[in-house]
Protein backbone atom coordinates (compact mmCIF):
# COMPACT_ATOMS: atom_id res chain seq x y z
CA UNK A 1 0.00 0.00 0.00
CA UNK A 2 1.07 3.49 -0.86
CA UNK A 3 0.48 6.15 1.29
CA UNK A 4 0.86 9.61 0.37
CA UNK A 5 1.58 12.07 3.38
CA UNK A 6 0.05 15.17 3.16
CA UNK A 7 2.86 17.78 5.09
CA UNK A 8 1.38 20.46 7.18
CA UNK A 9 4.23 22.26 8.83
CA UNK A 10 4.13 24.79 11.95
CA UNK A 11 5.50 27.87 10.46
CA UNK A 12 6.11 27.75 7.26
CA UNK A 13 6.31 26.07 3.69
CA UNK A 14 9.74 25.65 2.96
CA UNK A 15 12.16 24.14 5.21
CA UNK A 16 12.21 20.85 6.89
CA UNK A 17 8.93 19.36 9.09
CA UNK A 18 10.70 18.20 11.64
CA UNK A 19 13.04 21.63 12.44
CA UNK A 20 9.75 23.49 12.85
CA UNK A 21 7.72 21.10 15.11
CA UNK A 22 11.34 21.49 17.37
CA UNK A 23 11.07 24.99 17.30
CA UNK A 24 6.80 24.75 17.56
CA UNK A 25 7.45 22.46 20.72
CA UNK A 26 10.47 24.72 22.19
CA UNK A 27 7.87 27.60 22.56
CA UNK A 28 4.80 25.99 23.99
CA UNK A 29 7.02 24.24 26.58
CA UNK A 30 6.15 26.17 29.43
CA UNK A 31 2.78 25.67 29.05
CA UNK A 32 2.27 22.35 27.16
CA UNK A 33 0.98 20.56 30.35
CA UNK A 34 -1.56 22.78 31.14
CA UNK A 35 -2.73 23.36 27.84
CA UNK A 36 -3.29 20.05 27.08
CA UNK A 37 -5.23 18.90 30.11
CA UNK A 38 -7.72 21.87 29.93
CA UNK A 39 -8.18 22.09 26.27
CA UNK A 40 -9.26 18.44 26.35
CA UNK A 41 -11.09 19.10 29.68
CA UNK A 42 -9.06 15.95 31.29
CA UNK A 43 -10.75 13.62 29.36
CA UNK A 44 -7.17 12.76 27.68
CA UNK A 45 -6.35 11.21 30.89
CA UNK A 46 -8.39 8.60 30.40
CA UNK A 47 -7.64 8.08 27.07
CA UNK A 48 -3.85 7.77 28.03
CA UNK A 49 -4.92 5.54 30.62
CA UNK A 50 -6.55 2.87 28.19
CA UNK A 51 -3.58 2.91 25.67
CA UNK A 52 -1.12 2.24 28.99
CA UNK A 53 -3.60 -0.36 30.13
CA UNK A 54 -3.40 -1.95 26.75
CA UNK A 55 -0.31 -3.49 27.28
CA UNK A 56 -1.02 -4.90 30.84
CA UNK A 57 -1.50 -8.34 29.83
CA UNK A 58 2.11 -8.22 28.21
CA UNK A 59 4.01 -6.93 31.49
CA UNK A 60 6.16 -5.29 29.47
CA UNK A 61 9.98 -4.37 31.03
CA UNK A 62 11.76 -2.33 28.87
CA UNK A 63 9.87 0.50 26.85
CA UNK A 64 10.54 3.36 24.47
CA UNK A 65 8.54 6.09 24.33
CA UNK A 66 8.33 8.07 21.14
CA UNK A 67 7.71 11.33 21.12
CA UNK A 68 7.79 11.77 25.18
CA UNK A 69 7.45 15.47 25.06
CA UNK A 70 7.01 15.98 29.38
CA UNK A 71 7.59 12.79 29.59
CA UNK A 72 3.38 12.54 31.12
CA UNK A 73 2.80 9.41 29.43
CA UNK A 74 6.14 7.79 30.53
CA UNK A 75 5.42 8.96 33.63
CA UNK A 76 1.94 7.09 33.88
CA UNK A 77 3.39 3.95 32.11
CA UNK A 78 5.72 3.87 34.80
CA UNK A 79 3.02 4.10 37.82
CA UNK A 80 0.88 1.66 35.77
CA UNK A 81 3.01 -1.10 34.27
CA UNK A 82 5.49 -0.66 36.72
CA UNK A 83 8.46 -2.21 34.22
CA UNK A 84 12.42 -1.63 34.79
CA UNK A 85 13.05 0.93 32.53
CA UNK A 86 11.91 3.62 30.46
CA UNK A 87 13.59 5.49 27.76
CA UNK A 88 12.24 8.67 26.69
CA UNK A 89 12.96 10.24 23.06
CA UNK A 90 11.82 13.74 21.45
CA UNK A 91 13.44 16.73 19.54
CA UNK A 92 12.65 19.29 21.34
CA UNK A 93 15.10 20.16 24.42
CA UNK A 94 12.38 22.50 25.41
CA UNK A 95 9.53 19.69 26.62
CA UNK A 96 12.68 17.20 27.76
CA UNK A 97 13.64 19.61 30.14
CA UNK A 98 10.22 19.84 31.70
CA UNK A 99 9.84 16.12 31.55
CA UNK A 100 13.16 15.83 33.29
CA UNK A 101 12.20 18.69 36.30
CA UNK A 102 9.43 16.08 36.56
CA UNK A 103 11.40 12.36 37.48
CA UNK A 104 13.90 14.59 39.42
CA UNK A 105 10.88 15.93 41.71
CA UNK A 106 8.96 11.94 41.65
CA UNK A 107 12.24 10.32 42.64
CA UNK A 108 12.26 8.63 39.29
CA UNK A 109 14.96 9.87 36.93
CA UNK A 110 16.71 6.72 36.41
CA UNK A 111 14.00 4.60 36.06
CA UNK A 112 12.78 6.55 32.96
CA UNK A 113 15.87 8.01 30.91
CA UNK A 114 14.56 10.97 28.85
CA UNK A 115 17.04 12.00 25.75
CA UNK A 116 16.97 14.21 22.74
CA UNK A 117 16.38 12.01 19.32
CA UNK A 118 14.67 11.71 16.18
CA UNK A 119 12.46 9.11 15.61
CA UNK A 120 13.46 9.19 12.03
CA UNK A 121 16.73 7.49 13.06
CA UNK A 122 16.75 6.31 16.49
CA UNK A 123 20.09 5.76 18.09
CA UNK A 124 19.03 2.41 19.58
CA UNK A 125 19.97 -1.38 18.41
CA UNK A 126 17.43 -3.47 16.80
CA UNK A 127 14.85 -5.60 18.88
CA UNK A 128 16.16 -3.71 22.32
CA UNK A 129 12.55 -2.61 23.13
CA UNK A 130 9.62 -5.32 25.09
CA UNK A 131 6.64 -2.55 23.91
CA UNK A 132 7.15 1.19 22.20
CA UNK A 133 4.33 4.11 22.80
CA UNK A 134 3.45 7.32 21.14
CA UNK A 135 1.04 9.24 22.74
CA UNK A 136 -0.72 12.27 20.54
CA UNK A 137 2.70 12.15 18.51
CA UNK A 138 2.81 10.47 15.01
CA UNK A 139 1.17 13.21 13.66
CA UNK A 140 4.09 15.05 13.79
CA UNK A 141 6.25 12.85 12.38
CA UNK A 142 7.77 14.14 8.93
CA UNK A 143 7.47 10.45 7.38
CA UNK A 144 5.00 8.36 8.55
CA UNK A 145 6.38 5.06 7.12
CA UNK A 146 10.09 5.50 8.05
CA UNK A 147 9.06 6.69 11.51
CA UNK A 148 6.83 3.39 12.01
CA UNK A 149 9.77 1.45 10.34
CA UNK A 150 12.26 2.74 12.85
CA UNK A 151 10.23 2.21 15.72
CA UNK A 152 9.58 -1.36 14.82
CA UNK A 153 13.63 -1.70 14.57
CA UNK A 154 13.96 -1.43 17.76
CA UNK A 155 10.97 -3.52 19.27
CA UNK A 156 11.89 -7.05 19.95
CA UNK A 157 10.19 -9.95 17.96
CA UNK A 158 6.62 -10.47 19.50
CA UNK A 159 6.87 -7.01 21.24
CA UNK A 160 4.14 -4.63 21.18
CA UNK A 161 3.15 -1.30 19.42
CA UNK A 162 0.98 1.32 20.99
CA UNK A 163 -0.37 4.32 19.30
CA UNK A 164 -2.55 6.96 20.87
CA UNK A 165 -3.69 10.21 18.20
CA UNK A 166 -6.47 12.33 18.27
CA UNK A 167 -8.38 12.09 15.49
CA UNK A 168 -11.14 14.12 13.86
CA UNK A 169 -15.06 12.64 14.49
CA UNK A 170 -16.74 11.76 11.10
CA UNK A 171 -20.79 12.39 12.24
CA UNK A 172 -22.95 14.61 12.78
CA UNK A 173 -23.05 16.69 14.82
CA UNK A 174 -19.56 16.08 16.57
CA UNK A 175 -17.77 16.57 13.80
CA UNK A 176 -19.37 20.23 13.10
CA UNK A 177 -18.75 21.19 16.78
CA UNK A 178 -15.48 19.97 16.70
CA UNK A 179 -14.59 21.92 13.58
CA UNK A 180 -15.83 25.03 15.61
CA UNK A 181 -13.44 23.76 18.80
CA UNK A 182 -10.88 23.22 16.55
CA UNK A 183 -10.59 26.12 14.01
CA UNK A 184 -11.76 28.86 16.65
CA UNK A 185 -11.42 28.05 20.78
CA UNK A 186 -8.43 26.09 20.24
CA UNK A 187 -6.07 28.34 18.44
CA UNK A 188 -7.30 31.59 20.14
CA UNK A 189 -6.83 29.87 24.27
CA UNK A 190 -3.69 28.35 22.99
CA UNK A 191 -2.30 31.88 21.64
CA UNK A 192 -3.13 33.35 24.73
CA UNK A 193 -1.49 30.96 27.22
CA UNK A 194 1.17 29.90 24.94
CA UNK A 195 2.12 33.25 23.45
CA UNK A 196 2.49 30.86 20.27
CA UNK A 197 -0.27 31.83 16.89
CA UNK A 198 0.46 29.02 14.95
CA UNK A 199 1.28 26.30 17.58
CA UNK A 200 -2.81 25.82 17.87
CA UNK A 201 -3.92 26.94 14.47
CA UNK A 202 -1.23 23.79 13.30
CA UNK A 203 -2.16 21.10 15.94
CA UNK A 204 -5.85 20.44 14.60
CA UNK A 205 -4.68 20.73 11.01
CA UNK A 206 -2.42 17.64 11.43
CA UNK A 207 -5.94 16.10 13.16
CA UNK A 208 -7.85 16.79 10.44
CA UNK A 209 -5.21 15.39 7.48
CA UNK A 210 -3.84 12.47 9.52
CA UNK A 211 -4.98 9.07 8.18
CA UNK A 212 -7.36 7.56 10.71
CA UNK A 213 -9.35 4.10 11.33
CA UNK A 214 -8.87 1.71 8.88
CA UNK A 215 -6.48 3.91 6.71
CA UNK A 216 -3.86 3.75 9.43
CA UNK A 217 -4.53 0.08 10.06
CA UNK A 218 -3.23 -0.35 6.34
CA UNK A 219 -0.66 1.79 7.09
CA UNK A 220 0.62 0.17 9.98
CA UNK A 221 0.40 -3.04 8.28
CA UNK A 222 2.55 -2.07 5.48
CA UNK A 223 5.28 -1.09 7.47
CA UNK A 224 5.32 -4.73 8.57
CA UNK A 225 3.64 -4.85 11.82
CA UNK A 226 0.95 -8.00 12.39
CA UNK A 227 -2.12 -8.15 14.53
CA UNK A 228 -3.34 -4.39 14.17
CA UNK A 229 -6.43 -3.08 15.84
CA UNK A 230 -7.86 0.35 16.33
CA UNK A 231 -10.32 1.14 19.14
CA UNK A 232 -12.38 5.15 18.97
CA UNK A 233 -13.26 6.39 21.93
CA UNK A 234 -15.16 9.66 22.95
CA UNK A 235 -17.18 10.26 19.60
CA UNK A 236 -14.16 9.84 17.90
CA UNK A 237 -11.99 12.56 19.28
CA UNK A 238 -9.17 9.73 20.12
CA UNK A 239 -8.20 6.53 18.64
CA UNK A 240 -6.16 3.63 20.09
CA UNK A 241 -3.93 1.64 17.60
CA UNK A 242 -2.37 -1.29 18.92
CA UNK A 243 0.08 -4.26 17.02
CA UNK A 244 2.72 -6.41 17.17
CA UNK A 245 6.72 -7.12 15.76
Amino acid sequence: MTYQQETIKPYSPDGAKGAQVEQMFDSIAHSYDLLNHTLSLGIDKSWRRAAIDSLKPFAPQHLLDVATGTGDFALMAMHRLAPKHIVGVDLSEGMLQVGQEKMAREGLSEKIELRKADCMQLDLPDNTFDAVTVAYGVRNFEDLDRGLREMRRVLRPGGRLVIIELTSPIRFPMKQLFWLYAHVLMPLVGKLVSKDSKAYSYLPATMEAFPQGEVMQRILEHAGYVDVRFKRFTFGLSTLYTAAK
